[in-house]
């Protein structure tokens, strides 16, 4: 993905950091058979003195833990990680979203030298002045306050140095781990690790690209473009690259810090209704939503009360047909009409394997009866779909990424009003997108509208039968026409047919033997003992024992 695979040696050192920590936490047995082994000195073998300490902490603990020791690539592998519910058991999750992005400043990070270089200009002509002091730091890059020649304040997010390069290598390490994995542990290997690290490689590469960030930035504003509850940071693209953005300056409040918003008079109420509804209109009107909406990412200006949004770098979509999908399951779910749920679900998902689809219909059944039997002020959608997701996971049904990252940023979204505001229900909110998709769903816009798209579809279904029936009779000519039939099951009848044939045979024989050996006696045909002819004799009990064989046998094949 990033084009550079580095040599075993030159990841020597991180080779060993790596296998020194997972020996500390106890997991020593992940590399002991890899290739990698060779390149570890022998006093790693040994066990760690803390092992035991922490080895009474429970495993899905541990893994975090080492994450943690591990640093920015593996933390960030992690939060990334807590989004694949489809791949990970629900208690590892819960573990994994514990991670925090948080990392120092680089303490020679020579600020003005780098925009220098990355934008090729000269910073005294743009800017009046850059802060060299960080405003945040975290694993893939800090943000710098500066002031552009005209007097406007922006903000500067700027890559750390070699970063591409030092996740490159971590990633060629992990995949080594992790095909180690698949290998010598199939305890292990049921969690897919290569495919979890191929899974996260994807993900960071989408996320190190500044310029798609400005391009989910300006995607974001056009979609809220007139409403005066929300303000959208603008994009310099003059003074951004892959490696740094700018953009404005945002003097504003975190939605998490309550004392400043009572100081300034901003109802926290107020706050967490109107917050819910912008995120809900992502969710359900443009289907193009932010996907890590926790408070440090959400603002409220005081000055003109508006809500902000920032961080643009991990964005959920839902495509139009989803969309659709997903608010009839919300209806279905309302309804608690279970039997319309579950094909819905299958038509969602991405993969089903349902073991006992009775046993998915009594769980999707008790969950609804749960929230049904739940006075409507006390239902959390955060246990709620948590509870969902187990249901899912329980009964094999892989849904899409994005359906995971969805239900995630909901109940971060749930958490940030409950802290706003004790009494938040986020049920308030939904009640008028449910009225609306209600409408919707039965007004004649839209079946005039579903009724024109299979016209189409029959109309282009018409257009292209002749040249379909044309291009059959053609190949049909020229003798290239294949027909492909597969037979199922057909061995298993040609050794029941040959049985039968077998069988037949036998009992050819053996009425052929009986009426022969009937003829010899009848003609009194000698030899003969004590007056039976001896060759008649020797026919009956011939058709007597094969008939014998062929009994047992037609009796052991029906208690098989």
């Amino acid at each position: 993905m990033f084009g550079i695979k580095l040599p075993k040696k030159q990841n020597l050192k991180r080779y060993n950091t790596l296998f020194g920590v997972l020996t500390k936490y106890g997991f020593e047995d992940v590399m002991a058979n890899s290739q990698v082994k060779k390149f570890i000195p022998k006093n790693y073998l040994a066990k760690h003195p803390e092992t035991e300490k922490l080895l009474s902490v429970s495993t899905f603990e541990r893994i975090r833990m080492v994450l943690e020791e591990l640093g920015p690539s593996y933390v960030k592998m992690g939060q990334i990680l807590s989004n694949r519910d489809d791949m990970l058991p629900p208690g590892l999750i819960k573990e994994l979203e514990k991670l925090q992005d948080q990392a120092p400043s680089l303490p020679k990070f020579e600020v003005e030298k780098v925009i220098s270089e990355e934008l090729d200009i000269d910073c005294s002509q743009y800017f009046l002045s850059i802060e060299p002091k960080p405003l945040a730091a975290a694993s893939l890059a800090q943000v710098h306050k500066a002031q552009l020649l005209n007097g406007s304040w922006v903000v500067l997010k700027i890559q750390r140095p070699n970063i591409s390069e030092i996740i490159a290598s971590d990633i060629s390490i992990m995949k080594e781990v992790a095909m180690a994995l698949e290998k010598y542990s199939a305890q292990v290997k049921a969690f897919q690790p290569l495919k979890l690290v191929e899974s996260f490689e994807k993900s960071i590469t989408e996320e190190l690209s500044f310029l798609r960030e400005m391009d989910n930035l300006e995607h974001f504003a056009k979609n809220f473009e007139g409403n005066d509850a929300i303000y959208v940071p603008e994009a310099y693209r003059e003074l951004s690259t892959d490696q740094i953005i700018c953009m404005d300056w945002v003097d504003a409040i975190k939605v998490s810090e309550l004392e400043k918003l009572r100081e300034q008079n901003i109802d926290s109420r107020a706050v967490a209704k109107v917050g819910v509804d912008l995120y809900l209109e992502q969710v359900l009107e443009h289907g193009f939503f932010h996907a890590d909406p926790h408070p440090g990412n959400i603002f409220v200006l005081p000055e003109v009360q508006k809500i902000c949004f920032i961080d643009f770098g991990m964005m959920g979509t839902i495509m139009p047909n989803d969309k659709e999908a997903l608010m009839e399951l919300l209806l279905c779910f309302i309804k608690k009409d279970v039997k319309k749920i579950i094909p819905i679900l299958k038509k969602i998902a991405l993969k089903t394997d349902i073991p006992d689809e009775k046993k998915l219909e009594y769980d999707l059944y008790e969950l609804v009866e749960g929230i049904s039997n739940t006075s409507i002020r006390n239902i959390k959608l955060g246990i709620t779909l948590e509870q969902f997701k187990n249901v899912l996971y329980e009964n094999r049904i892989t849904i899409p990424h994005y359906l995971y990252i969805l239900i995630r940023a909901l109940v971060i979204i749930e958490g940030v009003g409950l802290k706003l505001d004790p009494e938040f229900n986020i049920t308030d909110n939904l009640k008028p997108y449910m009225a609306k998709i209600t409408r919707k769903r039965f007004g004649l816009k839209r079946l005039f509208q579903k009724n024109l798209n299979r016209f189409q579809d029959y109309n282009t279904l018409l257009d292209k039968l002749p040249a379909d029936i044309n291009e059959i009779v053609d190949k049909i000519k020229d003798g290239k026409l294949v027909i492909v039939h597969e037979h199922k099951g057909l061995n298993e009848f040609r050794v029941s047919l040959k049985t039968a044939f077998n069988r037949l045979v036998y009992a050819v024989i053996i009425a052929a033997l009986s009426i022969g050996s009937a003829l010899l006696v009848m003609a009194d045909m000698p030899p003969k003992i004590s007056g039976i002819p001896v060759l008649g004799a020797i026919g009956f009990i011939l058709s007597a024992i094969i008939g014998v064989v062929i009994l047992i046998s037609i009796h052991r094949n029906k208690e098989e």
